[in-house]
């Protein structure tokens, strides 16, 4: 990787776009730096002291980890590839499927062909919220450390509590073994969520769900789409169809549960964001432990709308900060209503 200072030009980057800046971002960013600019030499070989392959940036929800990585990611001239880790996994299972039949070992082949693509991958919102997942990433990980493939990845959660209390845990310890033994590691600990301190206080949400907010909600759609034409639009994702039925030129209409009360996934919403620019959600209810696979899948499908920058509309039970949630997505869902903040803002 070529030598770049990224201390001066993300100093230079806040001043330009007005941007607060702040030492623990300065602590991420040096940190950063020496790992991106990281090379093996002959000591560390005399030594055996490997170089760290993977940079794991974890803290609350809006406190800036994504500019960071987004920023030193568009400094960097080397091949490379950002993925919203939703995607990566479905990228992996996409060509598992294509190749069962020639492959042996798809995860080998999988990453000798990321290998000749990439020298650097960034993975966004890195998570773990199913076994399936679970079970392929610590091969998958140490086919890419073999292959000396660099990761820079985002996350919520520290390295120790991913997949906390999933299904067959204790079958998962041995990648994150692995991910610490080739990882820097490092918390960005900022007390304000920037997406909700630099909001206006305009907002397209709704609530609570009675006659007037369906009014109102009616009424903004109404307005939106005034002039545009409804199209039947159907969305095909390896075989399922899903259709959406209230389409406007890019702007479309859901009912929550049409959404998170289905057999659809990762791969769906991001089909439907190819399409979409503006999605209205509706009659999103109290979350708790009763529905929380609803809320699970609502989680993913904010965060994919969120990488796609698509602009929600939402009707809702109450305030956002009042939805709840289940016990066992609320750090997740923290990362979610955050986003919503944002999405719903008025520009």
């Amino acid at each position: 990787m070529s030598k770049i200072n990224l201390l001066n030009s993300f100093k230079e980057f806040c001043k330009k776009n007005k941007f607060e800046i702040n030492n623990p971002q300065i602590k991420v960013i040096v940190k950063l730096d020496k790992f991106l600019n990281s090379k093996k030499t002959i000591l560390n070989s005399i030594f055996n002291k490997k170089n760290k392959l993977c940079f794991y940036l974890f803290g609350s929800v809006g406190v800036g980890k994504t500019m960071i990585l987004n920023f030193a990611y568009n400094q960097l001239d080397i091949k490379k590839c950002r993925l919203h880790f939703n995607e990566f996994m479905i990228s992996f299972h996409n060509f598992k499927h294509n190749n069962k039949k020639e492959e042996e070992n798809p995860v080998g082949s999988f990453v000798k062909n990321l290998k000749k693509k990439y020298d650097l991958i960034y993975l966004d919102e890195f998570q773990v919220t199913n076994i399936v997942d679970a079970m392929i990433l610590g091969k998958l990980f140490e086919e890419i450390f073999s292959e000396n493939i660099k990761i820079i990845i985002t996350t919520n959660i520290k390295l120790d509590d991913l997949y906390k209390d999933g299904l067959q845990r204790e079958q998962f310890l041995p990648f994150i073994a692995v991910i610490k033994a080739n990882s820097v590691q490092q918390e960005l600990l900022i007390q304000d969520d920037y997406r909700i301190k630099n909001l206006d206080k305009s907002q397209r949400i709704f609530y609570p769900l009675n006659e007037n907010t369906s009014f109102k909600i009616n009424q903004s759609f109404h307005e939106f789409t005034k002039g545009k034409k409804r199209e039947n639009m159907t969305i095909k994702t390896k075989g399922r169809d899903f259709e959406i039925k209230n389409f406007h030129s890019g702007i479309s209409r859901f009912k929550f549960d049409e959404l998170c009360d289905v057999k659809i996934g990762a791969e769906d919403y991001i089909n439907i964001a190819k399409v979409c620019s503006h999605i209205f959600i509706e009659q999103i209810p109290f979350l708790n432990d009763d529905n929380s696979n609803q809320q699970l899948r609502f989680i993913t499908l904010i965060d994919i709308l969120y990488e796609k920058k698509i602009i929600l509309t939402l009707s809702l039970a109450d305030n956002l900060n009042l939805l709840g949630s289940s016990k066992i997505h609320a750090e997740a869902f923290k990362r979610t209503l955050s986003r919503l903040f944002e999405m719903t803002k008025v520009t």
